[in-house]
């Protein structure tokens, strides 16, 4: 069954991980893609295999720290099919270092990309939804957005706010068929601490055991696309 065919999925974070296997899941649902990313030649290999699979498939490279450019950002989204059906707010940099002695900078790094940019493109594709009449809005938290997790303060504050925020939208508009689904990821074996950052900025670079030892992408994209099609409040 081709459940998403024709949908138009706009993934951010597509280049790896959670993001770039549910990027081949929606493509063999037939999907209209599109993908975001920071990393191009890794983001091109994604937009190759979804073509392969037999999905449309477009790329918006972007580095989601930079919320200045994210209007132009979603007018490119739109120019691509002239519509969006399901926004997936996947992309997020994780956090090492004690509260006390990570710099500030980093703090503000990791709320714009894990919180304000979600928020920005969120409020700049929502009125298009509501234009007609419907629309799937899945955002990628954590379970440190529901209790707090040593060495991931800022982290944690930002998966905390999505909540806060996502949910607040959908009871606005759940009378306007506006849907969120919550995705609380527990550890999933990605690259997500090797890219994390640490007190000063720079580059966790290590994989760490809660990561190596979680399930696969490919395990936590179906229960995460499951969920999209059936529109869960929430899935762990």
């Amino acid at each position: 069954m081709e459940k998403f065919k024709n949908k138009i999925v706009w993934i951010t974070g597509a280049s790896s991980g959670i993001g770039e296997a549910c990027a081949y899941l929606f493509a063999r649902e037939k999907a209209n893609l599109i993908l975001s990313g920071t990393r191009v030649e890794v983001l091109m290999k994604t937009h190759e295999r979804c073509i392969e699979l037999g999905a449309k498939c477009q790329i918006l490279p972007y580095d989601l720290s930079e919320l200045e450019g994210i209007p132009e950002l979603v007018k490119s989204a739109f120019l691509c099919y002239g519509d969006i059906d399901i926004l997936f707010n996947n992309a997020g940099i994780s956090q090492r270092g004690i509260t006390g002695d990570t710099l500030f900078e980093v703090d503000k790094i990791i709320m714009d990309v894990n919180f304000f940019a979600p928020v920005l493109i969120t409020k700049l594709v929502l009125p298009e939804m509501l234009r007609k009449g419907s629309g799937t809005i899945a955002v990628t938290s954590s379970i440190a957005g529901k209790i707090g997790f040593p060495l991931r303060s800022a982290y944690s504050a930002s998966k905390h706010a999505l909540y806060g925020f996502f949910e607040t939208l959908e009871a606005e508009y759940y009378h306007r068929n506006i849907r969120v689904v919550m995705i609380c990821a527990g550890f999933v074996n990605t690259n997500i601490s090797m890219n994390a950052l640490n007190k000063d900025g720079k580059r966790h670079a290590k994989m760490d055991s809660g990561q190596a030892d979680g399930i696969s992408a490919e395990k936590a994209a179906k229960k995460i696309v499951n969920a999209i099609y059936k529109q869960k409040p929430e899935v762990l």
